[in-house]
């Protein structure tokens, strides 16, 4: 009888458990598509977060080594300056021509690093490639540097005259992260090296994404942000840089100017090795602490950043994500996020 009676109290046991799963299970199927769409309508309210106007006297001022005179004038919708009187490079602020001119004048030679690593050279790399060379640096002399751990599988893009790729090997990592930490370490070994003889100046770049306009020499300059585009209007105090005090890559509260996204940054030889000295440093400090920032190279690329201010700043247009929806200040993305399959291709 006691066996019997432990037997039906297992099987009460059992069955509420499963109703309670199933129950759970459908509400989570319910607000998934709830929350996603809320979410979705709280993006729009963005819109209603004023992005700033650059002060006329600082609009006079403010010159660019390839494009001359900045007509930041006839962007009124959007913020064209920093506080540190740096532009920031909007569609319809520059002359792209002067840009190209003056390029060419400089005998210039520009990298432009990538890594594909594991799944994400088979996915992505690709139709980055083939889309460089429809709209990145057109009539410049250009350089690619992919980085990948399987040098035999990079896809044969036909290039353009004066324009080359070259293959460097890298060790495969255990996690995604880690690719993604390793990344300054590499460059800055990249940039001391062949890479950093070769070119002038350089853009590294996230693979999964592709050209869809013209990214021309308007870009250059001593050292170059990239505006994130969920983040370019958000207010301070939400950004989302490393809040943790013990990370290398920490900001106060009262600290960081804008959140710039770690898929496009560039500059100098010489400002680069600096930027990946500090970011890779950064990283070690924290691995042997036992932490790891909330967005791993792009908090520490932040922090550096904030410590040293770009010189030049590009708006989302220049890497712009499908997903933030249409916007009027977005005239003519440059760069676009590919669908993040993160299952597909992260191990």
């Amino acid at each position: 009888m006691a066996l019997k009676e432990g037997l039906r109290v297992r099987k009460r046991i059992f069955w509420r458990l499963t109703v309670l799963a199933l129950g759970l299970l459908v509400l989570l199927l319910y607000w998934i598509p709830v929350l996603a769409s809320f979410l979705q309508h709280l993006r729009h309210l963005e819109l209603l977060i004023p992005m700033g106007v650059c002060p006329s006297a600082t609009m006079a001022l403010l010159r660019d080594n390839f494009t001359g005179v900045l007509q930041l004038w006839k962007r009124p919708d959007v913020l064209t300056c920093t506080s540190w009187k740096a532009p920031i490079i909007w569609d319809g602020t520059f002359d792209p021509e002067v840009a190209q001119r003056e390029a060419r004048r400089q005998n210039l030679t520009i990298g432009l690093t990538v890594f594909a690593v594991g799944r994400y050279l088979e996915k992505y790399l690709a139709r980055f490639l083939e889309s460089a060379e429809q709209h990145f640096m057109v009539d410049q002399r250009v350089v690619y540097y992919v980085f990948t751990e399987q040098p035999a599988a990079v896809p044969r893009v036909a290039l353009g005259p004066g324009r080359q790729l070259r293959v460097e090997s890298v060790m495969r990592e255990r996690r995604w992260q880690d690719v993604s930490m390793a990344r300054m370490r590499t460059l800055q070994a990249a940039l001391g090296g062949r890479l950093g003889r070769e070119a002038q100046f350089v853009f590294c770049m996230d693979v999964d994404q592709y050209f869809t306009g013209p990214f021309g020499p308007e870009v250059l300059a001593e050292s170059v942000a990239q505006l994130h585009a969920f983040h370019y209007r958000w207010p301070r105090w939400l950004l989302p840089f490393e809040r943790d005090a013990r990370s290398a890559s920490a900001l106060a509260l009262d600290e960081g100017d804008f959140y710039y996204h770690a898929a496009v940054f560039g500059g100098s030889v010489a400002a680069l090795r600096g930027l990946t000295a500090h970011c890779a440093q950064g990283l070690r400090l924290d691995r042997a602490r036992g932490l790891e920032a909330r967005w791993h190279d792009e908090s520490h690329l932040n922090k550096f950043f904030w410590l040293h201010k770009p010189a030049k700043v590009l708006s989302p247009e220049f890497c712009w994500s499908p997903e933030v929806g249409r916007r009027a200040e977005i005239r003519h993305p440059r760069l676009l996020w590919a669908p993040k399959e993160y299952a597909e291709v992260r191990d």
